[in-house]
């Protein structure tokens, strides 16, 4: 096994093509494959399935990639330490369902990084999205919550993906409406306080069972639903129809402005806040710099 070896892997991942992968490396199609084939023979198991759309990770090989990844970072790390070269640009990326505080995080991380080359990526997904994500690889850490609800599905679909849950904080579940709406004011509200208002939630594509849901008391009676892809979009409406999401009730006056506002809903429900890592991937510095500025977000926020 060499580390030439295991950058051709990274790269046929991230492809899901040897050809587009032998062009992106500059080297023949032919000898590519050979060297995937010989990398695939020593360690005994089969990286890549092969498709008529292309190749994917097998099993086997999503765990090995995990490993590939890390080498090839060390070795990118130890380079820099001892050679005048410029530094080797860092990836990190993180899946999330629609928190303003995971941008906020983001944020800071990038700011933190301060180096002229690096690919960092946050996307705002489905649930079932993020939770693949981790599992693939795809991204480091994934940021979503555990109800009363969903808490049994959800543990046992991270089980069967190898997938750890870590809980950042716990909050009781608010409503977001727009300052103008005419709950504003009230110490608190009930689900009947919300039925002749409009009902946000974000759409969760071909998963869409309840318990992927990110907004609680999903199967409470609502005559007004409108379903968003966005969080643009969501407060958008809030303010254009006057309309409601059930949230942490964390919002975040630079990203989301002053027209929104937080009120707490009468309810049993609880919302674990958390974040989901690969069991069988150790997480990297920028990950862990990345969990110290949501923390310190959360910590600096009033529950």
């Amino acid at each position: 096994m060499t580390l030439q070896q295991l950058k051709y892997i990274i790269t046929v991942a991230e492809t899901g093509s040897i050809t587009t992968a032998a062009q992106r490396l500059f080297i023949a199609q032919p000898s590519l494959s050979k060297a995937v084939a010989e990398l695939e023979k020593e360690m005994g198991i089969t990286i890549f399935c092969r498709s008529n759309r292309g190749v994917y990770l097998s099993e086997d090989g999503t765990k090995f990639l995990s490993y590939a990844r890390q080498i090839v970072e060390q070795a990118e790390l130890l380079e820099n330490e001892y050679k005048s070269t410029a530094p080797p640009r860092r990836a990190f990326a993180v899946s999330a369902q629609h928190y303003a505080f995971v941008v906020n995080a983001f944020v800071e991380l990038v700011r933190e990084y301060g180096r002229d080359k690096y690919e960092f990526s946050l996307r705002e997904l489905k649930t079932a999205e993020i939770i693949e994500d981790v599992r693939t690889h795809r991204s480091d850490i994934g940021v979503l919550f555990l109800s009363h609800f969903n808490r049994e599905v959800i543990r046992h679909i991270l089980l069967n993906e190898e997938i750890r849950f870590e809980p950042l904080f716990t909050a009781k579940p608010h409503v977001f409406v727009s300052r103008s709406n005419p709950l504003v004011g009230r110490k608190s509200v009930t689900l009947d306080d919300l039925k002749p208002f409009p009902r946000l939630t974000y759409d969760q594509g071909v998963r869409n069972s309840f318990y992927f849901a990110e907004e609680l008391h999903i199967t409470a009676e609502s005559p007004k639903n409108i379903v968003v892809s966005d969080r643009a979009t969501l407060f958008n409406l809030l303010i254009g129809l006057d309309g409601y999401t059930i949230s942490s009730g964390i919002l975040s006056s630079d990203l989301n402005g002053s027209n929104i506002v937080s009120i707490p809903l009468e309810s049993d429900e609880i919302m674990e806040i958390g974040y989901i890592t690969a069991a069988d991937s150790p997480m990297n510095e920028l990950t862990h710099r990345y969990l110290e500025h949501l923390r310190g977000y959360i910590e600096n926020y009033s529950l």
